[in-house]
C-alpha cells in the first residue's frame, strides 16, 4: 500500500501549450496521406521502369499497391523497378519518402518520449532553484483566497507549491499556473515533493481538523523553521494545532460568526471589516518595517494609519503609550489603500 500511495503522489507543473489530440491525430494522418500520394504518383509516372511479375506491366492500383507495401517496409518483392531511372528514383525519393512514413506513424511515440523528457527536465530545473517558497496544503475555498492575498502582496506563482489528493484539483491549479502536488499531504512523502523542507510559510487549508492536525505535526518535523499558518473549523481545536507545530491558527468558523454578528449590529463596520480582509480591493491591512524618516515619531505621526506595532514578539496598540516612539527595529500594522487583485478562476466549494 506505501507503494501504490508513493507513486500516485507526483509533481505537475503548469503546461504552456495546450494541444488537442484529434487534432493532432487528424494532422498526422493527412501528412501520412500525401507521403503516400506523392509516392503513388512517383511510381505511375515512372511506371514504364517497374516490373510486374504477374503480367509484367504496372497501372495505377499497381502503382498504389507498390507504394504502399514499400512505405510500410513489407517488399513482397512482386513489383520491383528494374530500368536505372526507376532505381534512381528509388534511391532518391522513395527512400526518403519511407524514412518520412515512419517518423510519421512513430511521431506520438516520439513526442510522448519528448515530451516526457522536457517535463524532466523542466522539473529537475525547478527542484534545483526553488528556495523560500509557499506550500499550500489544500486548494478549496481556503486555499484559494490564501493564494490570492499572497499573489497581491507581490508573491510570484512560481514560488507556491500547491499540495491536494485530487488530480482534478491539482489540474485546476496547474490552470491557474501553479505547481502543484498529488498525494495526501499527511505522508511525509508527498510533503517532500513539494521541497517543504526548503519552504519558508506553509499555510494548511484542509477541510477536516483532525487532517489538519496531522499535516502541521509532519510538515514542523520536516522543517523547523518555517511560519505555519493552519485554518480548523472548530475553535476547540485550535490549541491542538499550535501544540502541533503552527504559529498561528485561524478559527474559519468562528471568523465567520463574529462578522457575521457583527455586521447583524452594525452592517457598515461589517462591511469594512468584510474589506479589510478581502486582500486587493478597497482597504488592506499591511504589515511593514518602520521607514528611517519615522524613527523617534509618535505612531499618529506616520503617513499611514497604523493600527498596532510589532516590536520583538509583542504586539502593541497604537493607543499603548509603549507603542511611542518608534524604533527601527519595530514593524507596523497599517490599514493602507489596496491595488486591483487579479482574480483567480472560480473556487470550489469546501
Amino acid at each position: 500500500m506505501a507503494r501504490r500511495a508513493d507513486e500516485n503522489a507526483r509533481v505537475t507543473m503548469p503546461r504552456r501549450v495546450v494541444q488537442k489530440p484529434l487534432r493532432q491525430v487528424g494532422k498526422r494522418l493527412m501528412m501520412a496521406l500525401g507521403v503516400l500520394a506523392l509516392t503513388v504518383l512517383i511510381v505511375y509516372v515512372d511506371r514504364e521502369g517497374y516490373h510486374d511479375n504477374a503480367n509484367g506491366e504496372v497501372d495505377f492500383l499497381d502503382a498504389a499497391y507498390y507504394s504502399t507495401v514499400t512505405l510500410s517496409t513489407t517488399g513482397y518483392g512482386d513489383i520491383v523497378p528494374h530500368s536505372d531511372s526507376a532505381r534512381l528514383t528509388n534511391i532518391l525519393l522513395i527512400t526518403p519518402l519511407r524514412v518520412l512514413f515512419l517518423i510519421i506513424l512513430v511521431g506520438t511515440t516520439l513526442e510522448v518520449l519528448t515530451e516526457r523528457t522536457r517535463e524532466e527536465w523542466r522539473l529537475n530545473r525547478w527542484r534545483s532553484a526553488l528556495r523560500e517558497h509557499t506550500v499550500i496544503v489544500g486548494f478549496g475555498t481556503k486555499g484559494r483566497s490564501a493564494i490570492q492575498t499572497l499573489c497581491a502582496t507581490g508573491l510570484r506563482k512560481e514560488q507556491i507549491v500547491v499540495v491536494d489528493p485530487s488530480s482534478k484539483v491539482i489540474e485546476a491549479a496547474n490552470a491557474d499556473g501553479f505547481v502543484g502536488v498529488i498525494g495526501d499531504a499527511t505522508r511525509s512523502d508527498v510533503l517532500l515533493r513539494a521541497e517543504l523542507q526548503k519552504a519558508r510559510q506553509i499555510i494548511i487549508a484542509t477541510q477536516r481538523d483532525d487532517t489538519a492536525v496531522l499535516v502541521t505535526l509532519t510538515a514542523r518535523q520536516l522543517n523547523r523553521g518555517a511560519k505555519i499558518v493552519a485554518a480548523v473549523r472548530e475553535e476547540e481545536n485550535a490549541p491542538l494545532l499550535r501544540q502541533s507545530g503552527a504559529d498561528s491558527v485561524i478559527t474559519s468558523a468562528s471568523a465567520a460568526g463574529r462578522l457575521l454578528g457583527l455586521s447583524v449590529l452594525s452592517p457598515s463596520a461589517g462591511t469594512v471589516m468584510e474589506d479589510l480582509i478581502q486582500q486587493g480591493s478597497g482597504l488592506d491591512l499591511v504589515e511593514r518595517p518602520v521607514t528611517k524618516a519615522e524613527v523617534g515619531k509618535n505612531v499618529r505621526e506616520t503617513e499611514d494609519l497604523v493600527v498596532s506595532v510589532l516590536r520583538g514578539h509583542r504586539l502593541i496598540g497604537y493607543d499603548d503609550p509603549r507603542a511611542s516612539p518608534l524604533q527601527l527595529t519595530d514593524r507596523l500594522i497599517t490599514i493602507v489603500r489596496a491595488a486591483p487583485l487579479t482574480p483567480l478562476t472560480t473556487p470550489t466549494p469546501e
